[in-house]
């Protein structure tokens, strides 16, 4: 059975991304390399957290996690990734202004859903079909979601770091029911799934 997902990099002290995040830092002051080493200097060490990560049938992200801008679309701009960007299925991504979907080499589409997080959540699963749905990311959408109690697996790549300040996890969240699943550990990073529940 499909089921939805959450991969995200944290800090010891609950930060998925640091302060002051702009073109020229997208996840913060600091944090980018800090919180996402084990990702680009062990590969092979943790290729199966790695495909898992992009394995969903479909995916949906928070405006600020496709790029910089605010306000109106800066038409030019169709993400951090470059032409070909890792998803390979269609991206949904929450903001609050409209924009026609944007085609990319190796699959993925995003797609811009201006109704909220249950219509964005709708329109994943039924891209997914009988795939997993991931919500990758940023904070406020991960939030959000957790909030709603719509994510049912969260794995948290937990970084030897600490930010001090930035984009928190786990906030306006309740007190939901985590249940731990699995946990592995290198020297850069804590692989843990939580089975999540309301």
């Amino acid at each position: 059975m499909s089921k939805v997902t959450c991969d995200i990099g944290i800090s010891v002290d609950g930060y998925v991304a640091g302060p002051n995040q702009s073109l020229e830092n997208p996840l913060g002051e600091g944090a980018e390399h800090r919180l996402h080493r084990w990702m680009f200097e062990e590969p092979e060490a943790h290729a199966a957290e790695l495909e898992a990560i992009t394995a969903a049938g479909a995916f949906i992200m928070g405006r600020n996690m496709f790029g910089p801008d605010r306000g109106d679309w800066d038409l030019g701009w169709t993400g951090w990734w470059g032409e070909e960007p890792p998803y390979h299925a269609p991206v949904f991504v929450l903001a609050h202004h409209p924009r026609e979907p944007v085609p990319m080499k190796g699959g993925t589409t995003f797609h811009f859903v201006t109704d909220g997080i249950e219509a964005a959540m709708a329109r994943a699963r039924e891209a997914a079909g009988d795939a997993d749905v991931s919500v990758a990311g940023g904070a406020s959408t991960v939030n959000q979601y957790l909030a709603a109690g719509l994510i049912d697996e969260l794995r948290l790549h937990i970084a030897p770091v600490v930010l001090g300040a930035g984009e928190r996890l786990f906030v306006g969240v309740g007190t939901p029911d985590l249940t731990p699943v699995s946990t592995r550990q290198t020297g850069l990073v804590t692989h843990v799934t939580y089975h999540f529940s309301r």
